[in-house]
This record gives structure tokens, C-alpha cells and sequence, in this order.
């Protein structure tokens, strides 16, 4: 049996909507190149392949078969193709006009001059109809034609999947408008390794802070088999926080502070060989709203950013690639946004 639940509401002044994996926002370039994403931050030390990642190259599909070309070519959709690695980028193009001639089809690369940003191709992937796009591979979801002046309710469905599965979530849907649905169009598929999906406004993304606290304050929680051991060397209280029943720490602390109280524990930790998690969590606004989403019986959370409010939700299925459908109607316009799991890769 089917059962649907609001999830709450996202607003979108901008008109174009960007579906993305939650704990991947660090990587949003906004209105800048990529290049300037820090490769570490991409989990990249090695510094050949950050100077391969940083020096990164996207290419235009160009001629009268360019479209069909860089279909069938099936590494990246639409005409652009994004992120290259600099030492593969000749190789690359080599191999894609060797498709082209055996397929007999009239296209070729060129290399942009400057990369392009994340915020402008979900705007241009609006512009265009909606679609995916990948950020440093992570396919992304944008689409345009989104209602500006009002709040969206975000709904879920879940049933229950059987075979030992239990109950999930079957999709996700944002409620764009009333109206009989007369086309369902893919948009292709968000891709998804934290187990999260964040709904939010292209604009509003540029001024989200992932990692860096808004207010200059952090928290730090550790749980598991050593979490008394260690509440009683540290004096550290209940964290008190909603939905995390014994998890131990302190909140609100100087930034300075925390990360000294997180490398403590981490040193007790490593000396004592205690099995615990530690986890340092500035005031971010990604801390802002997983705070929401663990404190909500259907784990999910908003945060608002200037004039926009984001929605962050658990997929119930942890990570994968999820199918995103646009529902028309009759005249085109945009009926719902929806992201199926039950579906999904």
C-alpha cells in the first residue's frame, strides 16, 4: 500500500531547479571555472593528477551532426562535454572523431577556451528543456520553467518493496503545478553517493557554504562501543541533539576549540585502540540542514539561502544513479519534477 508524506517546501526565483546529490555541494563551482575546486577536496593528493584535474578540458560537439554524434558517442549527454583530463584530452578527441567517421556522421570537438561553470550549465540545460550534466562525473539534473513566486511542496511516496526490502521510498516529487498530465519527459539521472538528494535553485547554490561555518562555530559528536569511556576521560555531555540518541559531544564551540577537542579524541582513540566514531561539524549550511534532516521522522531537511529555500532528503536506498522525470502538460508546461528509485541503477 502506497503512502505519501510532504517532505516540506523549496522555492525557486530563479526558475531553474538543480537536483544533486547533497553531500557533493563542496564541489559546485557556481559562476566560477571548476579549476578552481581545490583537488583535495576531491579527495586528490597526488599532484600530477591534480594538475591533470585542474587543467581539465570541455569540448563543444560542433556540425550537422553533432547532437546525434555525441549520443551515440554515450559518455556524457548533450553537446558539451565536460572535464576532460588535461593528459587525456587529445586521446579523447582522437577517439571521438574515429566514431564520427565509422558512423558516418559530420561532427567534430572543440576545446572551450575557458570551462564551463556548474551554475551556468544547469542554466543553459534549462534553458535547453532540463537534462543531466556531470560535475567532476557526478551526473546533476537541471530544469527550467520552474514557478518563481511560490513554495513548492517536495512529496514522497513509499511502499513497501517486498522481498525482505521493507518499506522505501518509490520517488521523490516536487509539485510544480495542477493540471492532467499528457507527456512524461526523462531528464536523465542524478547520480547519488551520500545518500541524499538536495533540491534547490541555481542562484541560491552560488552563496552555499558546504564545508566553511556561517557563524564561526562548530560541533563536535562521537558515538559507539568507546563513547563512555571517552565522555567520562573528556567530561563531554549528551549532545543533546534531536535524533541522535547517545551521541556525546559539545555544540556551539569556537572553531579553533572544536578542532582541538576533535584531534584529542581522535589521539585518545588511536592510543587507547577504542572503536568510536568522531565527527567535526562546522556551522555550514550543509550542517544547517542535515541537523533538519536527522532530527525529522521522514529525514528530511530545508535551510533558506537569501530569497530561495533548499530541501535536503535520504533516498531510503542509500547511493546509485535515480532517474529524473519531467510530468507536461498539455501545453508544455511543467506539471511536476519527480526522482524514481524503485527504477533506479
Amino acid at each position: 500500500m502506497e503512502e505519501t508524506f510532504e517532505l516540506g517546501t523549496i522555492s525557486c526565483p530563479s526558475g531553474t531547479l538543480v537536483i544533486i546529490d547533497g553531500g557533493h555541494l563542496g564541489l559546485w563551482s557556481g559562476d566560477r571555472s571548476p579549476a578552481e575546486i581545490d583537488p583535495a577536496s576531491l579527495g586528490i593528493e597526488d599532484a600530477v593528477m591534480a594538475a591533470d584535474v585542474t587543467g581539465a578540458v570541455d569540448f563543444l560537439a560542433t556540425g550537422p551532426d553533432a547532437a546525434e554524434a555525441v549520443r551515440t558517442f554515450g559518455r556524457q549527454p548533450g553537446c558539451r562535454i565536460h572535464g576532460i583530463p588535461a593528459s587525456k584530452a587529445a586521446e579523447f578527441e582522437a577517439t571521438f572523431d574515429g566514431h564520427c567517421r565509422s558512423a558516418g556522421l559530420d561532427a567534430r570537438l572543440e576545446a572551450l577556451p575557458v570551462r564551463e561553470a556548474h551554475a551556468h550549465r544547469a542554466r543553459r540545460t534549462g534553458e535547453e528543456g532540463g537534462g543531466s550534466f556531470g560535475m567532476f562525473g557526478v551526473p546533476v539534473v537541471a530544469v527550467g520553467g520552474v514557478p518563481r513566486s511560490r513554495h513548492l511542496p517536495v512529496l514522497a511516496t513509499r511502499v513497501d518493496q517486498g522481498d525482505g526490502v521493507g518499506e522505501r521510498w518509490s520517488e521523490i516529487s516536487i509539485r510544480a503545478g495542477e493540471g492532467r498530465v499528457t507527456s512524461s519527459v526523462s531528464l536523465g539521472d542524478v547520480g547519488v553517493d551520500w545518500a541524499r538528494v538536495l533540491f534547490g535553485d541555481v542562484d541560491a547554490l552560488n552563496i552555499w557554504q558546504h564545508d566553511e561555518p556561517v557563524d564561526g562555530l562548530a560541533d563536535v559528536a562521537f558515538w559507539g562501543a568507546a563513547a563512555d569511556a571517552a565522555a567520562s576521560t573528556f567530561a563531554a555531555p549528551e549532545l543533546g541533539e534531536p535524533g541522535e540518541d547517545g551521541v556525546r559531544g559539545w555544540t556551539g564551540l569556537p572553531v579553533s576549540e572544536a578542532i582541538d577537542r576533535a584531534r584529542a579524541l581522535l589521539r585518545w582513540k588511536d592510543e587507547t585502540g577504542q572503536r568510536m566514531a568522531v565527527d567535526f561539524r562546522p556551522h555550514s549550511h550543509h550542517w544547517q540542514i542535515m541537523r533538519d534532516v536527522r532530527a525529522s521522522p521522514v529525514e528530511a531537511g530545508s535551510v533558506e539561502l537569501d530569497d530561495a529555500r533548499v530541501l535536503c532528503a535520504m533516498t531510503s536506498w542509500g547511493d546509485g544513479l535515480f532517474p529524473v522525470i519531467a510530468d507536461l502538460d498539455a501545453a508544455g508546461d511543467l506539471l511536476a519534477v519527480r526522482v524514481c528509485f524503485s527504477s533506479a541503477s
